[in-house]
């Protein structure tokens, strides 16, 4: 039986630690056949069996749940997760997270120094808004070094509308200094062709991330597919669970490999005193919690963009403007 790895929480702001041997068939309960199925379904890495849910992987294994229950335990007892630590333990752990730059000092300053990691950030707003160009910009910075506002990382770019161009990141990555041919062969692209292939696509990231040092994974757009295929009041609640699990998966990556998660997102014409726009983010509740920092974005005056802070689970409401410019996002 082949060897399979798990990749140890690294400690934050640094890169992934290097894996350490590790079979699924250690595991009590787990056999061979057992095993097999959970691979199958993507689950080789012991940190993600251990922050699963047992019902996931007693559907993936095909098991009961108080097996996958017992499965589940073991995987967190052997990743020392789940326990309990002081706030001061925690404090520390979060003043060592990594945060990539916007190139905007303004936008970096209301998000507290930049784009953060073991967290999803969602960018929302009409079209021409800047949520694309953003999505480009943070996927070039994310390979920077840390002195420069970077993790030396590479990325995983979800395209559920067939928005990325590499012309951009060749522009953007030559106004940060990065060689273009570089830059492009550290994004890894993939097309998304509906709700359930943009699923799948984390699963894939997630097996990429075990030999390649992912650090950002952006999905542009978040809703889209979900927003056109369940339509109806009837649709909504089967749209918001599966939607809700994405977003968790999304969560689960960001914790599993310290990755920076880049959400952009539609809005609708519904009226909202707290954006103060006629429009609301799609998702509702939903994505309201799952979301680390809510952004919403604005047109102003040409090249100016508007970014306001709705939601932080520690910062400040607030507002910054950046420009859209040829070298990408700037002050």
């Amino acid at each position: 039986m082949p060897t399979k790895t798990v990749s140890k929480t690294a400690p934050p702001g640094a890169a992934p630690a290097a894996p350490v041997p590790f079979d699924l068939e250690d595991l009590e309960g787990v056999g061979t056949t057992t095993a097999d199925k959970l691979r199958e379904a993507g689950y080789t890495d012991l940190m993600e069996l251990a922050v699963a849910s047992p019902s996931d992987i007693a559907e993936a294994a095909e098991v009961g749940v108080a097996l996958a229950q017992k499965i589940v335990n073991e995987a967190r007892r052997r990743a020392d997760v789940g326990g309990f630590e002081s706030g001061t333990t925690v404090l520390e752990r979060r003043q060592k997270l990594g945060r990539i730059t916007t190139h905007s000092k303004a936008l970096d300053e209301l998000l507290g120094g930049g784009v953060e990691t073991q967290a999803i950030t969602e960018f929302s707003g009409e079209f021409g808004t800047g949520k694309t160009q953003l999505g480009h910009q943070i996927a070039v910075d994310v390979q920077l070094p840390p002195a420069q506002g970077g993790l030396e990382g590479e990325v995983v770019y979800i395209d559920t509308e067939s928005t990325f161009r590499p012309e951009r990141i060749v522009d953007m990555s030559r106004a940060a200094g990065i060689d273009p041919n570089e830059a492009l062969n550290r994004i890894h692209v993939a097309r998304a062709f509906n709700s359930n292939h943009q699923m799948l696509l984390v699963q894939k990231a997630q097996e990429l991330a075990r030999e390649r040092p992912i650090r950002l994974v952006v999905v542009d757009s978040l809703t889209a597919h979900f927003r056109s295929e369940y339509v109806g009041r009837g649709e909504l609640a089967p749209r918001q669970q599966m939607l809700n699990k994405h977003l968790h998966e999304l969560l689960r990556f960001s914790d599993t490999y310290n990755a920076s998660i880049v959400v952009t997102n539609q809005v609708s014409s519904r009226p909202d005193v707290l954006f103060g726009d006629p429009t609301r983010p799609i998702g509702g509740n939903i994505v309201a919690h799952a979301a680390t920092y809510r952004i919403y974005l604005r047109k102003s005056k040409p090249p100016k963009r508007i970014a306001r802070l709705i939601d932080s689970p520690n910062l400040p409401e607030g507002e910054a403007v950046f420009s859209l410019t040829g070298e990408g996002i700037r002050d």
